[in-house]
């Protein structure tokens, strides 16, 4: 039995699933990037994130870039997965959600109240087209 559940379950045969964890970015602008990417080819958008973090492009006049870090690395570790895995990379499909994760409290003094922590969880499936 799986710890978490994927928020769509593709052929495993045609696909590769990548999960990140209590990521230390945020939820709502991970949501925009995820639509942004979502259902489009591998190459593009690998473009699109590397094009963001170099500031060569904006999506609404800004550039996430941590975000974009963020997600750069997932697409990687899944392109690599989908290698292994013996899955053309010309034909992948890049298919990500983000969701809002854990928060917790850094307890402190009753006067200083304390700071939040929020995470965020992000699922970028690959599905060969």
């Amino acid at each position: 039995m799986n710890m978490f559940r994927y928020v769509m379950n593709p052929k495993p045969q045609k696909s590769v699933k990548v999960y990140g964890r209590a990521l230390r970015i945020s939820t709502k602008n991970s949501v925009k990037i995820c639509r942004e990417i979502n259902g489009k080819p591998l190459k593009k958008a690998k473009r699109l994130l590397e094009d963001l973090i170099t500031q060569k492009r904006s999506i609404n006049g800004k550039y996430y870039t941590n975000i974009s870090r963020t997600l750069l690395k997932l697409l990687e570790s899944a392109e690599k997965n989908a290698e292994f895995k013996g899955l053309e990379l010309e034909k992948m499909i890049v298919k990500a959600s983000s969701h809002k994760g854990f928060t917790f409290w850094r307890p402190r003094r009753l006067k200083l109240r304390g700071t939040k922590r929020k995470m965020t969880n992000i699922q970028i499936f690959l599905e060969e087209k």
